[in-house]
């Protein structure tokens, strides 16, 4: 095991790598439950969604561990569930099955891409301020997800988003945020985790206590359940590969790719986890993984599989090397049969590492030279549109698309690749499309 993933190289140990695939999978465990309940509005049934979920996790964060040996988890991606339901499936009509075909083939496109090298060589592209910017941008979408998941963060029509009023969850969560960054900063091994832990523990009684006013957060839904394969190779292969399907499929490699590659660079960045010429680390192997995921995700019946943010959990817990994506792989295995024992994890209890992560992974922004404004203009607004928008994929492609007509306007087109022309050809497309 030190031999395989370097253990002592990346001033790791297992102990430390078990407690970070640990804190990664309960960060990111939440998909188990949410992926099925998106996907099930498109007519699929939950059960079969939810095993589906659980085989994707699995076997793509064990690949990510084991052939990529990056800490990151892989698992269907939100934003690109909620496109497979609302967009292609209930806007544009298409069957289920059909819409699985077309993430079937997404994924194919990803394989061919990644052979070729060429999703490498789109990384190699993103300039390097723009890349600092995505992972501060990341970590502040990171954040919000967390405040919105303890409902801190709330809906407001007169000011758009505001804070939630005190209440017995809010004051949990708020608890929760204090303890758990008292222990980061006392170095304390295994902080996030025990704070997600003991968050938990603490929420428990406010489905009794409380009951009467809110929803229970922890309710008991039995111990086991049987796994459900009935979607399995149920995808419409013949029909998903026709020509008014060519936009569901465009739309599923350009958001998943750039949602992949982003995060990569992202975590990369914050993390340090880079090679000796400074780029993500095993980045080739990584999206490999993606691209495999995504055509596994279209097999086995769900929505395309990405690697996860959530995993900035994990490697802030001190994960560095493949042996964090396999615990956590691991971890999604037994969710075949015990998926009901995700409802003791309450999202209050998982919501203050979500929100403490985005500190850390804002480091970045101290790289950017924010008084070169040819710079500084486009890193901004690709930081501030990932949370804005609530998509990573918007946040770079405006960071792309600005940088691209700065350059050009102030007669720096030399700063602009070949390959950043391409991407801002695609990048234009899916605004279009």
């Amino acid at each position: 095991m030190e031999s395989y993933f370097r253990l002592k190289h990346h001033n790791t140990n297992v102990k430390t790598e078990v407690l970070a695939g640990i804190s990664s999978f309960l960060a990111t465990a939440y998909i188990i439950v949410v992926n099925p309940t998106i996907l099930a509005q498109a007519g699929m049934p939950f059960s079969g969604v939810l095993t589906a979920t659980v085989l994707v996790s699995f076997f793509s964060s064990l690949m990510m561990g084991l052939y990529a040996r990056n800490p990151i988890l892989v698992a269907p991606g939100m934003g690109l569930n909620a496109f497979f339901t609302y967009s292609a499936v209930l806007g544009m009509g298409v069957t289920w099955q059909v819409a699985l075909g077309a993430v079937f083939w997404s994924g194919i496109v990803f394989l061919i891409l990644s052979v070729f090298n060429v999703r490498t060589l789109i990384v190699r592209a993103i300039p390097r301020p723009l890349r600092f910017a995505i992972a501060a941008g990341i970590g502040l979408f990171i954040t919000l997800i967390g405040f919105a998941n303890a409902k801190f963060i709330v809906a407001n029509p007169s000011t758009i988003i505001g804070v939630s009023p005190i209440n017995p969850a809010l004051l949990t969560f708020l608890g929760g945020l204090l303890l758990t960054s008292v222990l980061i900063v006392r170095n304390v091994k295994g902080g996030i985790l025990l704070g997600i832990l003991i968050t938990t523990l603490a929420s428990y009684p406010l489905g009794r206590w409380w009951a009467t006013d809110m929803e229970p957060l922890i309710t008991w839904q039995g111990f086991a359940s049987a796994p459900d394969f009935s979607l399995l190779l149920q995808l419409d292969f013949v029909n998903s590969f026709k020509l008014s399907i060519v936009p569901v499929i465009f739309a599923f490699v350009f958001t998943d790719m750039f949602d992949s590659i982003s995060t990569f660079v992202g975590l990369a960045e914050a993390a340090d986890l880079l090679d000796e010429h400074g780029e993500p680390r095993h980045v080739q192997r990584s999206l490999t993984t993606d691209a495999v995921a995504t055509t596994l995700a279209g097999l086995v019946g769900s929505s395309p599989g990405t690697a996860y943010i959530e995993s900035a959990v994990g490697i802030e817990a001190g994960g560095r090397t493949g042996l964090t994506a396999v615990v956590g792989a691991l971890l999604f295995l037994p969710f075949l049969f015990l998926a009901p024992l995700l409802s003791m994890i309450p999202s209050i209890a998982t919501a203050p590492a979500l929100v403490l992560v985005g500190a850390f992974m804002v480091r970045p922004v101290t790289k950017i030279n924010w008084f070169k404004m040819d710079d500084a203009i486009p890193a901004f607004l690709s930081m501030v549109l990932i949370p804005f928008t609530y998509s990573i994929t918007q946040g770079i492609i405006w960071g792309f698309l600005s940088w691209t007509a700065l350059k050009l306007v102030t007669g720096k087109s030399k700063e602009v690749s070949i390959a950043l022309w391409v991407i801002d050809i695609f990048a234009i497309l899916a605004l279009l499309l």
